[in-house]
């Protein structure tokens, strides 16, 4: 059904890029609007799990070879240093591929994917409107000039200018947490896995990327003022330092490296009621942005663009739009939904906090690979099968 067909995607992060390869993949004309003057990206770190690296795969990519493989997640108390939790992903599921990638890399990658299935990709291209029709949208930007297509794609992220055509304006919350991010210069023995310091009120993220030669950092807390959204905002590494100074020596040490650090505001957005029109479709941010507690909003965008191709590829378009956002919108809600559950879990203050973690001790102890199975229906779900 995708043969010859003139799609247009606005955004070229990991939703936008992923899509256009998958769509030029099954045969259609796709061209690529970003508003950027260029196809970059600044440091920060991105784990792709195995439901992620399945659909890199299926478009014929390599994503090992970019990229470190992780061993696994260790949750650790980050007053005394001391080990909570491991869900040890190389002992109890060696075949799957947990993969820590610097987000350049994995844009590079896709980017390249997508060039190399001739698609277009045009930079510098501020979409300001558009106008959809029976036979198509006309898109508008904001030198005043148009382009024609029969569909479009918004891959425009959190501030999406398709989203509120399709649902009016979204009402997102703060949610009273703030988070700092910041790449630094690794020492060379770090375990290639994600470590998450957890506090009352805050926690540390930390694992290796690039080889091993540099170290990924975010930092979370809670406080009551509100901060813009948005994680390009310059923030004080010694204002962090502050707010993180009764964590592990560790911790301290790890954060008295970083030299420069942006720091944002989280807001809680609304799954979108609506994913599509006639000739309009949401994928990734756009339709369903995500706290960063589970590490899926990357894996959430790539799971859109295998899905969406494939039922625009297999069905009439009537058909397939509605069938996209049926495959799509419940599984979206349980990973949100279980990332809004991590990040009460890592702040736990008081009793709880002491209960909670006594019990994943227990439970680490006696049922390992139970503790990482529980996520079998996240990683293990695989879209580009059937």
């Amino acid at each position: 059904m995708l043969i010859g067909q003139n799609i247009a995607i606005l955004g070229a992060g990991v939703a936008g890029l992923a899509t256009a390869r998958a769509l030029a993949l099954r045969g259609a004309q796709v061209t690529v609007y970003e508003q950027a003057p260029e196809i970059t990206e600044v440091g920060a770190g991105l784990q792709i799990t195995p439901n992620g690296v399945a659909v890199l795969r299926g478009l014929g990519l390599d994503p090992a070879a970019h990229a470190m493989r992780s061993t696994g997640v260790r949750l650790i108390d980050g007053y005394m240093g001391a080990q909570i939790l491991h869900l040890d992903f190389a002992k109890h599921k060696p075949d799957a591929a947990f993969l820590l990638f610097h987000r350049a890399d994995l844009i590079d990658l896709l980017h390249q994917g997508a060039c190399d299935v001739d698609v277009r990709v045009m930079v510098s291209h501020t979409v300001t409107a558009l106008h959809g029709d029976r036979d198509g949208v006309t898109v508008e930007f904001a030198d005043g000039t148009t382009a024609r297509h029969g569909i479009v794609i918004g891959a425009d992220g959190l501030h999406s200018i398709v989203r509120p055509m399709l649902n009016g304006p979204a009402k997102p919350f703060f949610t009273g947490q703030t988070a700092w991010r910041a790449t630094v210069p690794a020492l060379g023995d770090e375990d290639p896995a994600a470590m998450v310091h957890v506090a009352a009120g805050r926690h540390v993220v930390s694992y290796p990327l690039r080889g091993g030669t540099m170290m990924n950092i975010v930092a979370v807390e809670e406080r009551a003022d509100w901060t813009d959204e948005g994680w390009h905002h310059t923030g004080d590494p010694a204002e962090m330092m502050t707010h993180f100074a009764n964590f592990c020596p560790g911790i301290k040490a790890l954060l008295s490296r970083v030299e420069t650090v942006s720091r944002w505001g989280l807001f809680r957005h609304p799954v979108a009621a609506r994913w599509h029109s006639d000739r309009t479709a949401l994928v990734g941010d756009a339709a369903h942005p995500t706290l960063p507690f589970l590490a899926q909003g990357a894996n959430m965008a790539l799971e859109d663009a295998w899905v969406l191709a494939d039922c625009l590829g297999k069905l009439p378009l009537d058909q397939a739009l509605p069938a996209y956002q049926a495959r799509r919108r419940t599984r979206v809600i349980k990973v949100i939904e279980a990332a809004n559950a991590n990040a009460r879990n890592y702040h736990l203050k008081g009793a709880a906090r002491m209960v909670g973690h006594t019990g994943l001790r227990i439970a680490g102890r006696i049922a390992g690979k139970a503790m990482v199975d529980k996520f079998a229906w996240l990683y293990d779900h695989d879209v580009t099968v059937g």
